[in-house]
């Protein structure tokens, strides 16, 4: 399995775990806080993702203008 995809499955976990905990202390209710914590972290991931392919994109246009 792929670096940047195994850092997104953590990160997502993590996200996941840390999302549901705030939404249900600040709203008490386990639906809601499940609401919350699927939507906003899995949008989260996704762009996550998409921002390490980035970056590595960058490292490796530096890399070619370094040689």
């Amino acid at each position: 399995m792929p670096t940047d995809l195994i850092k997104t499955l953590t990160y997502l976990s993590l996200h996941l775990t840390i999302g549901f905990s705030v939404a249900y202390v600040m709203t008490g209710s386990v639906a809601l806080a499940g609401g919350i914590a699927i939507v906003e972290p899995c949008i989260n991931a996704v762009a996550f993702f998409f921002h390490e392919k980035a970056w590595k994109r960058v490292g490796a246009g530096r890399k070619l203008l370094a040689a």
